[in-house]
This record gives C-alpha cells, sequence and structure tokens, in this order.
C-alpha cells in the first residue's frame, strides 16, 4: 500500500511552519521532501516526516542551530549527546546572568522614570488668601465626599446666596490627629467672593496667605491619597522643609465632571518652611 502524499502546501499547513521555511530546510539538507516530480517540480512530504519536523522543531526551541540538527541527522542520531546539552545549559546560564543584568537595569531606570514623573508632579506654590464658606462633618469614606458636596453643601450654599470665584477653590482638612479609615472628621472649603451672614450649616471665615506649600497633583481614586500623602511628606523631608499647617486636599476633578476615577484631579497642598 502507498504512502500517503501531501504537497508541501497541504505538509506546511499541518506542520504549521511555512513553505518559504520547508525550502529552507531542503536548501540545507536538513529535511528534503520524500519525492519530487520530476515533469511538474511538485514536492511531497509523506506523513513520517511528521516525526522529524516535529522534532526539529522541539530542538530549536532548545537552542540547536539548524546545523546543529542537520549534523545529528547525518550521524544517524536524532537526539543531541550529553556535551551538547551540556553546552546549551552553560549558555542558559549566561544567558540568564545577562537577563538579570538587564533586568536590572531596566528596573533602576524604571525607577528614575518614575521619580522623575513624580518630581514633575510636585511644586511649591503660594497659596493667597482667601474667604471661605466652611462645613465640618463626619464622613465614612472619600468617596462619599461628592454625593455630601452634592446633597448637603452645594444646595445649601445656593439657599444663602453664595458665589464663588471661577475657576473655583475647594479643600478639605481632616481634623482628627490620627488615621481613620472610615468615620473620617473633615472640614470642607470652598472660596467664596465674600463673607454672608453663618447658617446652621455653613459657616465663613478668612484664611490668610500661605506663603510656601508643597503641591503635588495626583490622578486617580482617593483610596489612593494617604500613599501620595506619603510621598509628599518624604519630599519634605528630603528637601529640608517643615510643617506649619494644616495639609489641604483640593479637588480639581471629581465624580460631579469625571466618570472614571482614574481621571480625578487632587492636588495636595502642605504649608512648609525652611527648617
Amino acid at each position: 500500500m502507498s504512502s500517503l502524499k501531501l504537497k508541501i502546501g497541504e505538509f506546511s499547513k499541518l506542520c504549521q511552519v511555512t513553505v518559504k521555511t520547508l525550502r529552507h530546510y531542503e536548501k540545507i539538507g536538513l529535511l528534503e521532501p520524500s519525492q519530487t516530480d520530476s515533469w511538474t517540480g511538485y514536492r511531497y512530504y509523506d506523513v513520517g516526516q511528521f516525526q522529524k519536523m516535529n522534532a526539529i522543531r522541539k530542538l530549536k526551541e532548545l537552542g540547536f542551530s539548524l546545523e546543529e540538527i542537520r549534523d545529528m541527522y547525518d550521524r544517524d542520531s536524532h537526539f543531541p549527546d550529553i556535551e551538547d546539552i551540556e553546552e546549551k545549559l552553560r549558555l542558559c546560564e549566561e544567558e540568564l546572568e545577562r537577563l538579570e543584568r538587564r533586568r536590572e537595569q531596566l528596573q533602576l531606570m524604571k525607577s528614575f522614570q518614575k521619580e522623575k514623573k513624580k518630581m514633575e508632579n510636585i511644586s511649591i506654590q503660594t497659596l493667597p488668601a482667601i474667604t471661605v464658606a466652611s462645613y465640618q462633618t463626619v464622613i465614612p469614606n472619600y468617596e462619599a465626599l461628592g454625593e455630601v458636596c452634592c446633597n448637603i453643601i452645594g444646595p445649601e450654599m445656593m439657599r444663602i446666596g453664595c458665589t464663588c470665584p471661577e475657576p473655583g477653590y475647594c479643600f478639605t482638612v481632616e481634623l482628627a490627629g490620627e488615621y481613620r479609615p472610615t468615620d473620617i472628621e473633615i472640614e470642607y472649603c470652598e472660596q467664596v467672593e465674600k463673607k454672608l451672614e453663618d447658617s446652621e450649616l455653613i459657616k465663613f471665615k478668612d484664611l490668610p496667605e500661605v506663603p510656601t506649600a508643597v503641591c503635588m497633583k495626583c490622578y486617580g481614586p482617593y483610596s489612593e491619597l494617604y500613599r501620595r500623602y506619603q510621598e509628599v511628606f518624604l519630599y519634605i523631608s528630603q528637601n529640608g522643609y517643615k510643617i506649619t499647617g494644616a495639609p489641604r486636599a483640593n479637588y480639581v476633578d471629581g465624580i460631579w465632571n469625571q466618570e472614571d476615577p482614574q481621571k480625578w484631579l487632587t492636588i495636595i497642598q502642605v504649608p512648609v518652611e525652611k527648617e
């Protein structure tokens, strides 16, 4: 019974290698067609050559060159000898060392870029004297701040006739002297054009100028703010400043104008002076 013959395209498809690759293997004497039609020039492979094709692929994956694989078959050995395997292992160890050095360099580069980006987000500014409408409350978490602003603070400021200068400036200050993951006591302040009569909820006050403040732009949900505060305080410590007032979280973009929390912009502002 004659063996099943496959055209080069069929063999290529079943072995998942290109026809160009098969022609190259034929040219270097690694894998030749089992039959070539002298009249048409068509190349045919038989199904028994699947095994050799798969072996070639596997040996290539292990780092053996086509010439090395061809030499194995030339000496009727379809498997590398122990010396060949040990040599490939040695080369693997060298490659691992190179990759580890590359990894260390890339980690250093990444750290440098992150630090550079962080520094680009930090600036030293003067915070001008302003008049604010102030509201003190306790919120379960900072994600609840948007609801408080929309449902309580905003309507009350509108009711008593507050006008806010453009582009608007609002911030919170934590009143507790310790970290609280929930039930956070805050003072919410929003700049207004002038003082009005205090209401039951809203109190008005003047805030003096802050001559020097370390400011950091923070993009992302409010759950990230404590980590960013750490970065700001580290910067303050490393650059010879001391904190002179309560840190502010200035809300520029939030749930009121951005659905995606990753686009929320909060600016941490910490009053400082040189030690």
